[in-house]
């Protein structure tokens, strides 16, 4: 059956239509119309409507739509321009209304064709669906402002304690190298202006009282230390001091900074990742001369090991609040040891077993996807090169039970920078998946970046800041191995 449809004037807005009458009524009693048919394309008043109304064949097969002039601007008229045939279809690929000839023999005769009612029906549930997605992206747009507002008052924090910190570094050291200088330099002007004064005396007493103090300025003047910057001692320690304070400051409050553009730019990439509080390491899997901190988050090495042999070992790591897996975690490794980070299937791949990992070797990085892990760490089996990419020092896990993804981020010291290395297809295992770290530490690996840092430090103050050691022709290895943060 056949049901009006509302106009354009009622679906676009209240644009105000001119007057439409009834075609039926006398010239000189025309009234105001209620519908037009579009198949008679005649508008009607109420009475004259009744016979469409009440008659079955009229109500079935004549359209009726709100009051309408024929060839109205936006309505098209009521005949398909190509075939002079009423429009009593509608096309929901191409949004056009089309007559019989159109729907089954034209263009459109493949198309989803509705009739009028059915089409309204269709389209107003799908302006509803619509809705209702505008609606949770207001909601979302909200958030959106919030952030956005949140981010920008952060933003500018930093900044704002970024530039105090770096006038206040300006200011001291401009202030008291200044005052230092104009000191010295007043110093020496002013034996000068004595010397001269003096040299100008003709009467002997006065020239004898004069000298005395002539003398002091005299010496003072030759004992200026004219050193650039401050003159050594106490004062200049103390702004030295003074100064690696505030320019710790600066750069905390720049990093500070810069991590909060990063992420005000590129939340995605630059997002905060503070680790997993609950990873810690399985202390069954330690081997001898390995011992963990109290909280289980740092493994920590020691025995003395003679010139050339290597270390290894191999760590699981595990939820310390629950049985389940863990899906993401972070660590940091120290950088006198090659390591492979990843997941085993089984806990048997501490002695050989499939792997899905991160590894780096001879600072060389590389990932493995469906490889054995054998004790020798050369023998994992074929590593996929990931060129380009440094020795991160900080390294994200997580991995995705819902597509069978495992992903390893680089991560900066301050956790605010995120960048992912690269990204694995574990495939629909069947097994639970462990997360594991192996290890392996070889004095050639090691010699020349610590004879490094003793050229760069000294070597007195490189002992004082380390907990490795050589004697004799042992290396003894006090150090940590990789923590979890």
């Amino acid at each position: 059956m056949y049901k009006s449809i509302s106009s354009s004037s009622n679906q676009a807005g209240d644009r105000k239509q001119p007057a439409i009458f009834c075609d039926m009524c006398a010239e000189e009693d025309r009234r105001a119309a209620a519908k037009t048919c579009m198949k008679c394309e005649i508008s009607m008043c109420v009475e004259h409507l009744q016979p469409h109304l009440t008659t079955p064949v009229l109500l079935l097969s004549h359209p009726l739509t709100e009051p309408m002039a024929p060839g109205a601007e936006g309505l098209g008229g009521t005949r398909c321009p190509q075939h002079g045939k009423l429009l009593e279809y509608y096309c929901l690929d191409d949004l056009t209304s089309v007559c019989v000839s159109c729907a089954i023999e034209d263009q459109h005769r493949l198309h989803n064709m509705k009739t009028f009612p059915k089409a309204q029906a269709e389209l107003v549930e799908k302006i509803a669906e619509g809705e209702r997605a505008m609606a949770a992206k207001r909601k979302e747009s909200e958030e959106l402002g919030k952030w956005e507002q949140s981010k920008r008052e952060e933003v500018s924090q930093y900044s704002l304690r970024l530039i105090d910190a770096v006038t206040k570094l300006r200011d001291m050291t401009l202030n008291r190298v200044q005052s230092s200088v104009s000191a010295r330099m007043g110093c020496i002007a002013t034996g000068g202006s004595s010397i001269q004064a003096v040299m100008g005396e003709k009467d002997t007493f006065r020239f004898l009282q004069l000298y005395s103090q002539v003398n002091q300025d005299m010496e003072r003047a030759k004992a200026v230390d004219l050193r650039k910057g401050l003159e050594t001692g106490q004062e200049c320690d103390k702004l030295s001091q003074e100064l690696q304070e505030v320019g710790a400051e600066m750069m905390d409050q720049a990093t500070k900074l810069c991590g909060s553009v990063l992420m005000f730019v590129d939340p995605e990439n630059q997002r905060e990742t503070p680790g997993n509080a609950n990873a810690i390491f399985a202390p069954r899997t330690l081997v001898q001369g390995m011992s963990l901190s109290a909280d289980l988050r740092k493994a920590f090495y020691s025995q003395a090991q003679q010139s050339g042999t290597n270390n290894q070992c191999t760590l699981l790591i595990k939820d310390a609040n629950s049985t389940s897996p863990l899906h993401s975690w972070k660590i940091a490794v120290s950088e006198y040891y090659d390591w492979t980070i990843g997941f085993c299937e089984h806990e048997s791949t501490l002695a050989q077993g499939i792997v899905y990992a991160l590894c780096i070797k001879d600072d060389l990085l590389s990932y493995l996807k469906n490889n054995p892990l054998d004790n020798p760490i050369g023998a994992i089996g074929i590593p996929h090169q990931i060129p380009g990419v440094v020795r991160p020092k900080t390294v994200e896990v997580c991995w995705n039970p819902q597509d069978f993804s495992l992903s390893f981020f680089t991560c900066s010291s301050r956790h605010y920078q995120r960048r992912l290395i690269v990204s694995i297809d574990v495939g629909n295992s069947s097994s639970v998946l462990k997360p594991f770290v192996k290890l392996q530490s070889s004095l050639a690996l090691q010699q020349p970046k610590l004879q490094q840092q003793i050229n760069s430090v000294g070597l007195g103050q490189f002992w004082g800041q380390q907990n490795i050691g050589y004697h004799n022709n042992s290396f003894n290895v006090t150090s940590l191995l990789c923590e979890l943060l």
